[in-house]
């Protein structure tokens, strides 16, 4: 195809898509389109109308689309359940201000981990450990805080060390790119798309 020619029906592609960024994707799905059903001679002027009639409905399609996840996106919105009045502390008002070692327990204890599992990545004994997490709370309610209510892994009485114990047995079996779970517990892998 002459430069030409595929700068006119890129023309018609700007004219058919509501936003000129999505002509040329518009245009390279029509003429795929042209090709697969043997109408790619486009000095043919049958040929272009027909190419300009998919190109307007392949718009008018996208444009459909959008609309619908726009509504479903909105009435998820409107229906979702409110969310529980939470402390308005920030974290970050919590960990401001305290040295390094309560630093490192405090945000551990926040994000979920148990007191064995603060010993274990810190690498503490069962005393230290005890006297930092003492001194964190004497701290806190010195400053008069309190830790937020609702605080991911502290608010839900979950198994956080056996989760973790069995996502990475399943994210390997599975041949996942990273695994996770959602706030109720359950384990969730994430893997690339099969090509094509």
């Amino acid at each position: 195809m002459r430069q030409s020619t595929y700068d006119q029906l890129l023309a018609l592609a700007r004219h058919c898509s509501r936003l000129p960024a999505d002509a040329d994707d518009l245009l390279q799905d029509a003429l795929i389109e042209a090709i697969r059903v043997g109408r790619a001679d486009f000095t043919r002027p049958e040929h272009r109308r027909w190419l300009v009639g998919v190109m307007r409905n392949k718009a008018k399609m996208a444009a459909r689309g959008a609309s619908r996840r726009r509504t479903r996106d909105s009435a998820w919105q409107e229906t979702r359940p409110a969310l529980p009045e939470t402390d308005e502390t920030p974290i970050s008002a919590l960990l401001t201000g305290l040295p390094p070692a309560l630093k490192a327990v405090a945000a551990l204890a926040l994000s979920g981990h148990d007191r064995r599992e603060i010993a274990y990545l810190l690498r503490l004994d069962e005393v230290t450990l005890r006297q930092r997490i003492s001194t964190l709370g004497k701290r806190l309610r010195a400053a008069g805080l309190a830790l937020p209510e609702g605080t991911p892994g502290l608010g839900l009485n979950l198994a956080y060390g056996r989760i973790r114990d069995a996502l990475l047995p399943a994210l390997l079996r599975e041949g996942g790119i990273f695994a996770s779970h959602d706030p109720d517990g359950h384990l969730f892998i994430v893997r690339r798309a099969p090509p094509g």
